[in-house]
């Protein structure tokens, strides 16, 4: 028989973040710090609209680009909390969650050849979109010294003829670094002078604990080249509501609303009409859940400082990346162990790319009583390690 699979996606590798979550899920007595979805539940009130658009039969498709209210209002949010401005009809587009902004962005914009820049730890959905998008993926390696930011040298340096689009993955999954203002600044300038693309993922951006998130669209004369990727499952807790939205120049809007049309139709209608009340009424619920994953991050930083686990500080979304070279295993080894020894599942830091190895993503979108009994197992397990180190070393 002819072979029924594309070439192209039997090359892309299943996510390495299931891996662990498939196998903590049959083993009894497991803690996952594995998974990026929060513990909390959707606000009650959020819940609530969505039950009355079913109470009140709104079960129609809505508009290809989603729902005009719920446009206004996420509008109004980026102006009043990163100073954006986006006319609601022409430069945005509603989408099944973050990830189908991300996908669509990357199939309107590239031809094949077209280079596409990925900093590298981050988010595992890049490079396979860049891939089915026809696109030459390109990886920057960020380094642990930096905090792992993009640095305008390394971007320099990555940048050819072909060249074409970076993608900006702050607040950063798995690192939790951020980029401030002086950093984008600086990289700003490199952009415009080789006349590049941004796709700005910045689905974390309500998940800052320094200074208010600067989005790269709002520095001068980035608008014009830049695709903001947000949406509702990490600020508001509505992973499984999916629901998303993608902002930028009405030339690229309009051709992903063209994927979308033919690929999608529409978002969930019922998870549009929550979120007209996530953007009116949800501030003060992602302000109490930010200052709850603030205490759990503050908590795990100690942690393991009292462990001797080295990491630095990240200011952003709800993970770690501890680094754990010192054990002479790599990540998938010291993940396997971990899991097999202690019950206690963590992501390879190589699920995030290869200059992942040597470190762990532990999230703490998890109970502050699960992460105390976790880490709890995860210093018994480092201590023995080290103690099996020792005893080698004096026979």
């Amino acid at each position: 028989m002819r072979d029924p699979l594309s070439k192209t996606i039997v090359t892309i590798q299943p996510s390495g973040i299931r891996k662990f979550f498939d196998i903590v899920s049959e083993m009894k007595d497991a803690i996952s710090l594995g998974v990026g979805e929060p513990d909390f539940d959707t606000p009650w009130h959020i819940r609530d609209e969505g039950i009355y658009s079913l109470e009140k039969g709104r079960t129609f498709y809505t508009s290809n680009s989603g729902l005009k209210e719920l446009r206004m209002e996420i509008a109004k949010f980026l102006h009043r909390r990163y100073g954006l401005e986006y006319d609601f009809n022409k430069e945005m587009m509603i989408t099944v969650g973050g990830s189908e902004a991300i996908d669509i962005a990357m199939r309107a914009m590239l031809d094949p050849g077209d280079e596409v820049l990925i900093p590298q730890p981050s988010y595992v959905s890049y490079y396979p979109c860049c891939i089915l998008a026809n696109g030459t993926p390109v990886i920057i390696e960020l380094k642990a010294e930096n905090e792992f930011r993009l640095k305008p040298e390394e971007l320099e340096a990555a940048i050819t003829p072909k060249t074409k689009l970076l993608v900006l993955p702050y607040p950063n999954n798995p690192t939790g670094a951020v980029m401030e203002k002086s950093d984008l600044e600086a990289i700003a300038e490199i952009i415009k002078k080789h006349d590049l693309y941004v796709l700005s993922d910045e689905i974390y951006s309500e998940l800052t604990y320094t200074d208010n998130h600067v989005s790269i669209a709002s520095l001068p004369e980035m608008k014009e080249r830049t695709i903001v990727i947000n949406g509702f499952s990490k600020s508001h807790a509505m992973t499984g509501w999916r629901l998303g939205y993608a902002c930028g120049p009405e030339i690229i809007i309009k051709q992903m609303l063209k994927i979308h049309q033919y690929v999608i139709m529409c978002a969930p209608t019922t998870s549009q009409y929550a979120a007209i009340d996530a953007m009116k009424n949800g501030d003060e619920d992602v302000q109490k859940m930010r200052e709850e994953y603030n205490g759990r991050r503050r908590y795990l930083l100690h942690r393991f400082k009292e462990m001797g686990l080295e990491c630095f500080e990240p200011f952003g979304a709800f993970y770690m990346f501890p680094c754990i070279k010192e054990f002479g295993m790599t990540s998938e080894e010291f993940a396997t162990a971990l899991l097999n020894a202690k019950k206690v599942a963590v992501v390879p830091g190589t699920a995030f790319g290869d200059c992942g190895e040597g470190f762990l993503r532990v999230s703490y979108a998890y109970s502050l009583e699960d992460l105390k009994v976790a880490l709890g197992r995860i210093e018994e397990f480092i201590t023995e390690l080290r103690e099996k180190k020792d005893s080698t070393k004096t026979k």
